[in-house]
């Protein structure tokens, strides 16, 4: 089954694909979506479309595992990265693919067994699971490589 994880965001969108066959998690490919700070934001949105649609495209994952927002304070932010969300899941369901949605705290609990793990712990997994030399960088692609796994181990 092939993957494609989302870490949603209006500045930076993480990207993660992954191949999972016979209990091996593979790393297809990984990286980013960026568009500029103060660009309006239908422009930026257009561009994660754009971006994500190529992407699709050329990986042909079989389904997207996405992580849900959830923010306690900023509510700027958080409506920001709701916009990359949609825009994401649009993109994902125009490819006709089925769409799995995590919360953070369920990506931290499948990959290391504690809900509240920090980033570093977070990241060690992501490379321990598809068996990398370092760390997937930045860290929005490790974050959505980490949504990818969750839904690997979720699926078995």
């Amino acid at each position: 089954m092939r993957i494609i994880g989302i870490d949603p965001g209006t500045g930076i969108l993480g990207f993660g694909v992954i191949d999972v066959a016979k209990g091996k998690t593979v790393l297809v490919t990984a990286g980013v979506i960026t568009t500029p700070a103060h660009t309006p934001l239908d422009e930026r949105l257009e561009e994660i479309f754009d971006g994500l649609t190529e992407i699709i495209t050329e990986t042909k994952p079989e389904v997207m595992s996405i992580e849900k927002l959830f923010f306690a304070q900023n509510v700027t932010t958080a409506m920001s990265v709701s916009h990359a969300r949609g825009v994401a899941m649009l993109t994902g369901r125009k490819a006709r693919l089925p769409i799995a949605e995590y919360t953070p705290q369920q990506i931290k609990q499948s990959l290391t067994g504690y809900g509240k793990a920090d980033k570093k712990q977070m990241q060690e997994m992501v490379r321990l699971q598809l068996n990398l030399q370092s760390v997937p960088k930045p860290d929005d692609a490790a974050d959505a490589l980490a949504a990818a796994i969750t839904h690997a181990l979720f699926s078995r």
